[in-house]
């Protein structure tokens, strides 16, 4: 797991080869990871967007924006977290990502952008 702290918000995620919806043959190799965002503010925030930077060990690079993340923009009181499960596919079996979140402060509407760390994935049979 790999963590980051910007704004008074960490971003942890920790990723998940799957097997089961990836196939070797093909170069199609599919990720899961999992994100928590913890708001150790003293006020609410809004997640608004997500921007992405995809590295594939083959060359390319992507990015992928969008509003809220997984369909929603959710509201995170001081204190507490909200974790959500997302996927990534590449065409070879090692990868990077790293990004940023643009956060609404929800008392007195300021935004400001939060650090998503940049963090691996890589088919675990790659590794040995």
């Amino acid at each position: 797991m790999t963590s980051k702290i910007s704004g008074g918000v960490k971003v942890s995620v920790e990723t998940f080869y799957q097997p089961e919806y990836s196939n070797p043959l093909n170069s199609e190799f599919m990720f899961a990871y999992k994100v928590t965002i913890e708001n150790n503010n003293i006020f609410p925030i809004q997640l608004l967007s997500r921007h992405w930077n995809i590295f594939d060990s083959n060359g390319t690079k992507r990015e992928v924006e969008g509003d809220g993340v997984v369909g929603v923009q959710p509201v995170i009181n001081p204190g507490t977290s909200y974790q959500y499960v997302s996927g990534c596919n590449l065409r070879s079996e090692i990868g990077r990502m790293s990004g940023t979140y643009l956060i609404e402060n929800v008392l007195n509407k300021t935004r400001f952008t939060v650090i998503i760390p940049s963090f691996d994935l890589h088919a675990p049979f790659k590794m040995n």
